[in-house]
Order: structure tokens, then sequence, then C-alpha cells
């Protein structure tokens, strides 16, 4: 195989070798790679080189060998350093430049050892070049993986992190295209310049979230060291809020489909230079969940519901699950609906993950929310302060349950330890409540009227609206004892409008003797005209509500007499049947009408006497020839 040429160096195999026209007398390994060289270039520039030649001086052999362990940037920078000390050309780029850097101190390769040497060359170069230049200082953090402790060690790290976190708070235009913060980069007009010449393009005004795409790139450890130095220099919890949420949406795609549609930001000249990072979902997701702040939102609310969704996905640990949990308890009034409904992927049998719901709500209810809204509410418009958060969570919490009612293996215990998490004073109106358990009793038809009536335990019927109370009475789902409750409230009800009503009338009539101004009066007028509106209404649905019933009875009573009459008949039909068997020559049609009507004379006579008939009574002699007849004709059988 023919030796590559490569600027005075050439590879074979896995050895390097340097054209001098000189026989080697130095190896160096690094990470597997033998670099075959010579002593005085590099012992003229690298101090660690010297040192260890020095150590090996009591060896004659005439070649040195020596293994560098933990080398920063592997064999590609070692050639970088090797060249440097041959006197070769050699170029810095953002890309390398850390590793360089981290590499020449490794090597000791420091003025002592020459001017100008590789350590203040590369120290120079980051300062001038790297920190003042948004891409760089992104490309410069991205390649810094592989030797991330020694460019701790060096405070480079933390230089490039306090860089970019001073940018983010920069108008972008002032290093925006060609991502230079020095030099002019605009005509008069406003216009961009390139190289002096007018593109004519113009600049974007700046945007709070134009460097979410770009430090979307690094890894997960990396960012959080990110959005911790960002923290520590003051940019504001709604753009760290934003940066983290896009982070986890391009890296979680699980996300995207609980969360609101947006539209892909278009990338910048740095990450088009940049590569995506291997990300692991699970730690990820941990250490997202750290770094959120500690603020509320409805944007931020359903982001971690999404996050919750994941979390039982991926199975991250009890901690962080806890954690999310209880961070949206505390902002629950700012929930969605559709972000509650949280699928069970466990064994169990129910659809909707409803015990983590309820351990939401028991956050909410037991802890004092100390969480203040973003301040301006920039990262989500819709933010705003709650007058009564308690009720606002009451009415999530049954539109909740009136979905969740329709899962045919949701069990009662469940549904009602769901609507009484909340205390009594959560809910104004309980018509709800009321339709999720009907939606409840229709999905679940085998249920008794015990475990019913359990249930309905849970419905304050003084909190029933004139609608629902006339849907409750005629709900032939509901056991009756619950009708019945509902009526007898209603009706009081009922006393409650009417004794206003005339305390209003009374009002009224005081007041015009008394010569009330004419807008006061037409006031009243209107609260009276409006009141006594409510009541005819109410009075309206009592009064069918109360045929309905009436009716019901009725029609239990014809039931009833209809099944008698039934198995009256049926008895008959089997003795006539009997006297035909056993006496076929006396079964005439006389004999048979005669038992008929004796069977039906004593039920007939009764129901004449219970009507309380005035027709005239027969003659005594007619009814003791009956009751002789009767008494023949019995004696025939």
């Amino acid at each position: 195989m023919a030796p590559a040429k490569v600027s005075g160096f050439y590879r074979q195999g896995n050895d390097w070798f340097c054209n001098a026209g000189l026989p080697s007398d130095l190896t160096i390994i690094v990470d597997g790679v033998n670099f075959h060289l010579h002593k005085f270039p590099l012992m003229s520039k690298c101090g660690k080189i010297s040192s260890i030649f020095e150590e090996m001086q009591s060896t004659h052999d005439k070649t040195f060998t020596t293994k560098l362990e933990e080398f920063p940037g592997g064999p590609e920078i070692f050639l970088f350093a090797a060249k440097f000390c041959y006197g070769i050309r050699v170029e810095f780029t953002a890309r390398n430049i850390i590793m360089v850097y981290c590499a020449a101190d490794y090597l000791e390769m420091i003025d002592e050892y020459g001017e100008d040497n590789l350590l203040s060359k590369a120290e120079s170069f980051f300062h001038k070049n790297v920190l003042r230049n948004w891409k760089d200082c992104l490309l410069a953090l991205q390649s810094c993986e592989s030797c991330m402790p020694q460019a701790e060690k060096l405070h480079i790290l933390q230089k490039c992190l306090n860089a970019v976190s001073m940018m983010v708070c920069t108008d972008p235009s002032l290093f925006g295209w060609p991502m230079m913060m020095y030099g002019s980069l605009q005509s008069p007009g406003g216009s961009i310049l390139w190289n002096g010449i007018n593109t004519g393009a113009r600049i974007r005004s700046a945007e709070s979230d134009w460097w979410f795409e770009d430090i979307s790139y690094f890894s997960v450890g990396l960012f959080e060291r990110l959005i911790k130095t960002m923290e520590a220099r003051g940019v504001r919890p709604e753009h760290l809020a934003g940066a983290i949420m896009y982070y986890a949406r391009k890296y979680l795609p699980g996300l995207g489909r609980w969360q609101s549609t947006q539209s892909g930001k278009a990338r910048t000249v740095a990450s088009f230079s940049l590569t995506p990072a291997a990300v692991d979902q699970k730690v990820l997701l941990e250490s997202i969940e750290k770094l959120l702040p500690k603020k509320k939102g409805k944007s931020l609310c359903r982001f971690l519901l999404g996050l919750l969704r994941v979390a039982s996905i991926l199975g991250v640990n009890q901690t962080c699950q806890d954690s999310l949990e209880r961070r949206i308890g505390m902002q629950l009034e700012q929930a969605s609906l559709d972000g509650l409904l949280i699928p069970s992927y466990s064994d169990s049998d129910t659809l909707y993950n409803t015990d983590c719901v309820e351990r939401i709500i028991h956050h909410f209810v037991s802890s004092e929310s100390g969480l203040t809204l973003f301040s301006p509410p920039s990262l989500d418009l819709e933010s705003s302060p709650s007058s009564d958060p308690l009720r606002k969570v009451a009415k999530l919490i049954d539109s909740y349950l009136a979905e969740v009612a329709s899962d045919v293996n949701l069990k009662p215990g469940k549904i009602r330890s769901l609507a009484e998490v909340l205390p009594e004073s959560s809910r104004t109106l309980h018509d709800m409540l009321y339709r999720a358990l009907d939606i409840y009793f229709k999905a679940h038809p085998w249920l008794s009227d015990r475990e019913k009536e359990e249930l309905c335990n849970i419905i304050d019927y003084r909190k029933l609206s004139i609608d629902a109370c006339a849907h409750a009475s005629q709900n032939e789902r509901l056991p009756l004892r619950v009708i019945l409750q509902v009526l007898f409230f209603e009706q009081m009800h009922l006393r409650t409008a009417l004794a206003g009503y005339l305390n209003i009338l009374e009002a009224e009539s005081a007041t015009t003797g008394q010569g009330t101004a004419p807008t006061e009066m037409a006031g009243h007028v209107a609260a009276t005209s409006e009141t006594a509106g409510q009541i005819v209404q109410r009075d309206g649905w009592v009064t069918v509500v109360r045929e309905n019933l009436v009716l019901k009875v009725d029609m239990e009573k014809m039931r009833s007499r209809v099944g008698e009459l039934e198995e009256e008949f049926s008895k008959i039909k089997q003795e006539m049947k009997r006297v035909t068997k056993s006496h076929s020559s006396l079964s005439s049609p006389h004999i048979v009408a005669r038992k008929f009507v004796c069977k039906l004379l004593p039920r007939s006579l009764d129901s004449q006497t219970y009507v309380g008939s005035t027709g005239p009574t027969p003659r005594p002699s007619v009814e003791q020839a009956r009751s002789s007849r009767h008494r023949k004709s019995f004696s025939l059988f």
C-alpha cells in the first residue's frame, strides 16, 4: 500500500511517519496509534516529552517508546501538536480549538519551551475569535465532549458557557449574519453587508426564541450546564422554559402528540454546522424536570402533563413521576381536560390513569401553591390569574369524570373518590356532577339500586338547577328514592323562590308609596318580572313532574291488576280442562257458565260494594233461588 503523505507526514496502516529523511528515534503511542517521530523537535516544544525522555536516559536503546494515556482529542489532535513541533503550518478552527488547548496543556507546550508555543497561540485564538462569535462558540462547545474534564479544569468550558449566556441577552443582529460581533454589517439603509457588498436583505427584528434551535444540538449534560449558567446570569425564566420545552420536544417525539402544533423554526447559520446529539430519552426527561423553572402557566402545565405521559411510557424513576405530579397539582387550575386524560399504560383494566389524576388533585388540595405566573407572560399569553382556582378545578374535574365515566371497567369506588377529593365548597352547582353519574349509570346498567344510591349521595340536590331537576325526575336510570329526594328539594326551592317574590312585591309596593324615582322603579319592575318568570317556569316543571309521577303510579296499579286477571283466567282454563276429562257427559256449556259466574260472583259483588252502586236491590226470593241453583250446580261436581 502506497504511503499517503499529509503535510510532511504519511500513514502506513496504524503507524504515522515523518518524511524528514532521518530514522525515527522516538515512538509515541496514542490510543493504539503509533507515531514514529524524532526526539529533538518534540523535546524542544513539549515539557512532558522532555521529562519522559530524561527519565528514560538510563536505558541505552536507540529508540524510545512511550504511551500517552487519556490524551485529549486522541490521535488526530496529537498529530496536530506534532506538526506544530516540526514547524508545519497548522490551522486553528472552532471545532478543534478546545481539544488543541487541552492537548497543549497536557504536553506542557508553554513559552518556557519555545516562544509563541502552542498553548499561548491556542489561548489567543480562543479569546479573540471563539468567545466573540456565536457560531464558533457553539461549535467549540459541541466539540469539547471528548475532553470535558480537561476543559473544565482549564475553565475554558465555563468561559464558553458564559459567553453564550451573555450573547443570548444581546440583540442577535449585532452578531447575526454572517455571525460576527465586530465590524460594520449594515449599510446606512439598514441592509446587511457581506464583504462590503449590499445584499438587499434586511435584519429581522430580534425575537426572544432565536437561539432555541442552536443550543438544541448540545448533549443533555452540556445543555443542562448551559441552562444553569443562563439562570445564574439572569436570563428570564420564561425564556429558559421556552428553550427547555423546545429541546424536549425535539428529542422526545411522544410530546408532539399532546402539545400544541408549532411551526418549526428556521435553521440558523450556526445550526447548519452542528450535528444533532445522541440523547438517552429517560435521562433527558429526568433532567428536564429538574431544569424547568418553578413557575406556572397554561403552556407550562400542558407541557408538564405531556412529560407525565411520556414518563409513564419510558418508565422513569418514581421520584421524577412524583415531582411531575406535584408540580402539576400546584397549578392544576391551569390544566385542560385533554391534558388530564392520561392513558393507562400499566396492567390496569381502566382506559385512563385515574389513580394519577387523583394524586394530582390531592396535591392541589393539600399544597399551598407558591408558584407565580411568568411576568411578563411572554411564554404564555393565555396565562391570567384566576379569581377562584378551587371552583375552576372543580369544573375541570367534573368534566373529567363525565369523560371517563363511559369506561366499563371503572369501579364505583374510584369515581366516588375522585368526586369527593375536592371540598364541598368548591362546587356552586352539581349539574356537571349529576351529568357524570348519569353517563356512568348508562355505561354500567348492571349496577344495583343500592350502589346507585351510594353514588348519588355525593350530589347535593339543593345545588341542582331547574333543568337538572327536571331531567333527574324523569330519569329511569335513577333509583326511585333519589327521584323523590330531587322532588322534595325542588319543592323547597319553589317555596324559597315564592317567598322571595312576595318580599320583592312588598318592597316594591312600599317604595311606590314613598315616591321612588322612575329609574329605581324600572329596576325593581325588571327584577320582579324576571323572578316571576323563573317561578312560573319552576311551577310548570313541577306540575309536569307531579303528573308524570301520578301516571307512573296508575300504570303500576294497572299492571298488577292485569296480572291478577291473567292468573285467574289461567286457573279457569285449567279447571275447565280437568272437568272435561273427568265428566265429559256432564260438561255442558250451561254448567261451565254457571261455575264461571259462581267463581266471579264474590269479586263482582265486592267491586259493586266498593263502587257504591245505587241500583235496585234484588228481591230475597230471587236471591234464594239463585243461591239454591248455585248449590245444585256445585253438587254436580
